[in-house]
């Protein structure tokens, strides 16, 4: 934790720092690394959002406390990219935050974002202006995928950095877990309109139908309509064995509390978009008991390994940590790594050497040594399924208590 006397000393180097005209190395040159968190903090998002938001910082701090880079401090600048407007996360917002932080010469890497449509109007814009980002939870393979190098990353080098998997992986796993493990045979799909939910939800109907699983149909829901019903009564018509939503919480808190009313019995799935503590809070039980969710990454909260991390989250912040808040954790480590990688071989520290440093990075974080390909994805692939069961000694957002582990998904 910085204390108020070595905050006082920060801001003062920094306005020294901006004073004399520093360029893009100012951050080596008064030994100050700051970093930019960008996550939809405002509105359906925020309180996912704020547990991952929580994760880096705890890394960052803990650096600072134990001089992990000696010399050096950490600093974290907060971006919210939703807007009260949208309601929830907004690309145009995140865009103009990636301008913002490609703009900082002091800022010289960033964590975030959650949201994959806040990444596809990020990733043009850090990539033009050489700053690496690590996100904890976006999982569009689009992005990263160079076939779409042209559009997302336009100046040619990886800046995109993932400490999760991606919907190439996610979606199609839940549909091996729907047919193998829940003997699944026909399934309708929801989707809401964003990029992650859209192409979640075209992974595992792609997959539905290449093993055979009859897809009954697909439907889109706006987020911002109140009244899924229709869509609901027409699903309950045809009856299909489950339904898959590819889709975040806005959507995802209607349709769990109505479908509750009208489909109480069906199976019911998503991906990482339904786990989230609002889906707990906010649709809570009986309507979110026996819901099926997914995540990019494995199952952290239960590793030994995560424990310490764990208990000082708690002990902070007085809430359990979600595993996508253990992920940003991660995602700070490999930023500290890379910063002792540039101090030791006697490099500056830019938005340009941090992109270099963590692209070639092999960490070890809390799920193992994390190694990036050329374009910025995990070499590993690893897709957990939780089930949501009511604990009813613990709190509603007790993410942890709630959302039941059932292990690694079967892989497509």
């Amino acid at each position: 934790m910085i204390t108020r006397r070595a905050a006082a000393q920060l801001l003062a180097s920094t306005a020294a720092a901006a004073a004399l005209g520093a360029g893009p190395a100012a951050a080596a040159a008064d030994k100050t690394v700051v970093v930019g968190v960008h996550l939809p903090l405002t509105g359906a998002d925020a309180q996912s959002a704020t547990l991952i938001l929580h994760g880096a910082q705890l890394a960052f701090d803990q650096a600072n406390d134990s001089n992990a880079v000696p010399g050096y401090t950490f600093k974290v600048k907060v971006f919210d990219n939703a807007t009260a407007t949208a309601g929830q996360y907004d690309p145009a917002q995140a865009a103009t935050n990636a301008r913002k932080m490609v703009s900082d010469p002091h800022l010289v890497a960033a964590i975030g974002p959650e949201m994959s449509g806040d990444g596809k109007a990020q990733a043009p814009i850090l990539s033009q202006g050489d700053l690496a980002t690590i996100t904890p939870a976006s999982t569009n393979p689009d992005i990263t995928n160079p076939r779409f190098a042209a559009e997302f990353m336009p100046a040619g080098k990886a800046i995109y950095f993932r400490t999760v998997t991606t919907d190439a992986y996610q979606g199609p796993e839940m549909t091996m877990f729907f047919s193998k493990k829940l003997g699944v045979k026909s399934v309708y799909i929801l989707d809401d309109s964003g990029a992650y939910g859209v192409g979640l939800a075209d992974a595992f109907e792609a997959q539905a139908k290449k093993i055979g699983m009859k897809v009954m149909g697909r439907d889109r829901l706006d987020p911002k309509n109140s009244d899924y019903s229709t869509t609901l009564t027409k699903i309950k018509s045809i009856n299909p064995q489950a339904l898959y939503y590819g889709g975040v919480d806005q959507a995802g808190v209607k349709l769990v509390k109505q479908s509750y009313q009208i489909i109480p019995k069906m199976i019911k799935g998503g991906g990482d978009g339904m786990y989230a503590p609002d889906i707990l809070t906010a649709a809570g039980f009986p309507a979110a008991e026996g819901w099926y969710a997914t995540i990019a990454a494995p199952h952290l909260v239960g590793e030994k390994q995560a424990q310490g991390v764990i208990q000082a989250y708690t002990s902070k912040y007085g809430v359990e940590p979600s595993d996508y808040a253990l992920t940003a954790y991660d995602g700070g480590l490999i930023i500290i790594g890379a910063v002792k990688t540039l101090v030791a071989e006697k490099k500056p520290i830019t938005k340009a050497t941090m992109r270099d440093a963590i692209g070639a990075s092999k960490t070890p974080t809390l799920q193992g040594v994390v190694q990036f390909d050329k374009n910025g994805d995990m070499l590993s692939h690893t897709v957990s399924v939780y089930q949501i069961r009511e604990d009813k000694s613990k709190p509603l957002s007790d993410m942890i208590a709630q959302y039941h582990y059932l292990g690694s998904a079967p892989e497509a």
